[in-house]
């Protein structure tokens, strides 16, 4: 499920903002048809439980509160381990209350004196329909792409949905500021669930989930959690508007279009997808956005050789505007160390837009650490980096000072 790396051998590379997965075409994990990812997708699937239905009213409570919480024992797991789901008190890109589900994940054996390190877990892109939320999924979408690996380490993992995936009310799919809550507000909520975890605790994202990652590190520039000690971004979703540039061309790709007419539309409902779509981009849209996730996105478009047009002037709207300015990353000050890592060869966020964003973070005054990884695409990066990103994990919870790569990555 989490390996989907879409490499489409086109003359112009089709390159797309957050993918938890763009996969190879040739990538036999990869679904061959529409009905074949209709299959995957329903054999990965867990039902919905009562958890996943939202109070009322959260006036009672403040964001970070617990709701609600169940144990599970639906996952794949390493041997031993354990995971609670909650559901917790967050808020979205406008301050408004809102519910959203995790899942927390605990290592097998005892808590060490102190309680158990934590990650806060920010996944890729899943899809943006309320059955694509990762804990409504056998391998929690990622399974041992850097996930599972995080609990072998020791690492108890809080690994929220993001509203709208799991909750209703709609995913604000690639909002930075509203994924942003979602992952600081599930900590709290976790600690009340599963009282073994520690204070102490970083946010490692990838792709969508490395952009939130990122907004994490800019609020705790003004939060200043006392347990927060840093933040890894694999892959991070930044340069939107030049990534939305090369979704017109013909491809399995295509289907981006679809996610990125969700995402402002959600982020302006004003905006409609008639407002940037046509042909057959506006035609599969409904389906695409409702009916399945990731790999049935996928299959929609596979085959497809006539080009979606877009309406001339979409990304000058006021809407459009929107998305670009409330996800742009580098501008804003950092609250502790920040890991940022990309693929050399990756197609989906290319090290182009990474090395700009980092570049422009520095020139600011940051200070980060950037690593690039030789002929990787999207997630094999996110794959072959995990021990690095647990080292750099390790080193933060050692109390180790994280370094400055800036000097170089400004150039």
């Amino acid at each position: 499920m989490a390996h989907k790396n879409l490499l489409i051998c086109l003359t112009v590379v089709i390159s797309v903002a957050l993918t938890a997965g763009s996969a190879a075409a040739q990538d036999d994990g990869l679904p061959k048809s529409l009905a074949e990812a209709v299959k995957m997708e329903a054999a990965d699937a867990l039902p919905r439980t009562a958890l996943y239905d939202a109070p009322k009213s959260l006036a009672a409570s403040k964001p970070g509160a617990l709701l609600k919480h169940e144990a599970f024992d639906g996952y794949d797991l390493p041997k031993g381990a354990r995971a609670v789901r909650i559901l917790y008190h967050s808020q979205n890109d406008r301050g408004r209350d809102v519910a959203t589900s995790a899942v927390v994940l605990i290592p097998a054996g005892t808590a060490p004196a102190g309680g158990w390190p934590v990650i806060a877990w920010a996944h890729g892109t899943s899809g943006v329909a309320r059955q694509c939320a990762p804990s409504l999924m056998k391998d929690l979408y990622y399974g041992e792409e850097g996930l599972m690996p995080m609990v072998r380490a020791g690492y108890a993992v809080v690994a929220t949905d993001y509203h709208g995936l799991g909750t209703d009310g709609g995913h604000q799919y690639i909002d930075k500021p509203a994924q942003t809550n979602d992952v600081v507000f599930s900590i709290p909520a976790a600690r009340k669930a599963v009282p073994e975890l520690g204070a102490r605790w970083v946010v490692d994202g990838h792709s969508q989930g490395g952009l939130a990652a990122w907004g994490v590190a800019e609020l705790e520039a003004r939060r200043h959690d006392a347990g927060y000690l840093g933040a890894v971004a694999v892959a991070p979703g930044v340069g939107l508007k030049s990534l939305s540039q090369h979704l017109a061309d013909p491809g399995a790709a295509s289907f981006y279009l679809d996610y990125f007419a969700y995402a402002i539309g959600h982020m302006s409902p004003g905006f409609k997808p008639s407002d940037m779509l046509t042909g057959q981009a506006l035609a599969r849209y409904h389906d695409v956005t409702t009916k399945g996730c990731w790999d049935y996105a996928y299959a929609s478009y596979l085959g497809d050789t006539t080009p979606p047009k877009l309406k001339p002037g979409w990304d000058e709207t006021p809407a459009a505007k929107r998305l670009f300015t409330t996800d742009a990353a580098g501008e804003a000050p950092l609250g502790g160390p920040l890991f940022v890592i990309a693929g050399e060869q990756d197609h989906s966020v290319p090290l182009f837009a990474v090395r700009e964003t980092v570049a422009k973070a520095c020139k600011a005054g940051a200070t980060l650490n950037f690593r690039v990884y030789p002929g990787l695409d999207h997630d094999p990066t996110m794959d072959k980096s995990t021990p690095d990103q647990l080292a750099w994990i390790a080193d933060r919870f050692a109390g180790k000072a994280a370094g400055n790569d800036c000097p170089a990555a400004a150039k």
